[in-house]
């Protein structure tokens, strides 16, 4: 897989400032217009059982709103799909959620949950929606995905982001390979999580990745810098890694 690098861009973090004091501001609809005006390719929300950041309204207008395509970030519950059928974004993103968590902390065991993600997986293909699976770059969850026919995985490289050294370098082989391993069995990879101007390039670099999901980063390094330029910069770095 070649050419450019696609980035979308998760929202997330817009809504969690918001919900903090309460209102309208900011407003995560703007935010994904300004990503779209910075370069982003898509955007990503996740609605959490809790509610914690992104709300039912948000994904209702963020479908309605936006051109870019609208990766829905959910967890494997009826609740969530109910929800990802109603609104029909162009992307779920299956991911692990613990309400005690503050961010998702792994990669989904699809090759445990098999079972119970299969129906899950079937009707969400079923609507046209296009599923992927947050999962570790692991030749296991690989498999798993295949067998669950998902066209799409995302790699979670949050080991990669905050570990170092020899370390670092054999969580980049994992997910080198693990990108390699999908691509051999017709999955497009994607990867995210703990992304920076410091890590990304070696990530971007591998040629079969398709897309780069990256939001705390960038909504952080905004505040700093505004919106726009936090997305061009992470944009010109991916560019120049390919």
């Amino acid at each position: 897989m070649s050419g450019k690098l696609r980035l979308g861009v998760n929202i997330d973090h817009v809504a969690t400032i918001r919900n903090a004091r309460g209102g309208p501001h900011p407003d995560p609809l703007r935010a994904a217009h300004m990503a779209e005006a910075g370069g982003a390719d898509g955007i990503t929300a996740h609605l959490r059982e809790d509610r914690r950041h992104i709300t039912d309204e948000d994904i209702a207008r963020l479908k309605g709103e936006i051109a870019l395509p609208l990766n829905l970030e959910m967890a494997a519950t009826e609740e969530m799909l109910g929800i990802a059928l109603r609104h029909r974004p162009h992307a779920a993103c299956i991911v692990p959620e613990k309400r005690e968590e503050r961010t998702t902390e792994g990669g989904l065991d699809a090759a445990g949950l098999f079972d119970h993600l299969q129906p899950m997986v079937a009707r969400l293909t079923d609507a046209g929606i296009r599923v992927s699976l947050f999962i570790e770059p692991s030749e296991r969850q690989v498999d798993a995905a295949l067998r669950l026919k998902a066209p799409v995985v995302e790699f979670h490289t949050g080991r990669y982001a905050h570990v170092g050294g020899d370390e670092r370098a054999v969580e980049y082989k994992r997910i080198a390979d693990a990108a390699a391993l999908a691509v051999q069995g017709g999955i497009e990879p994607h990867a995210g999580h703990g992304l920076t101007y410091d890590n990304v390039q070696p990530i971007a670099a591998i040629p079969q990745l398709a897309e780069l999901n990256i939001g705390h980063f960038l909504i952080g390094e905004a505040i700093y810098v505004g919106l726009d330029a936090s997305i061009r910069r992470m944009r010109q770095l991916m560019d120049d890694a390919r």
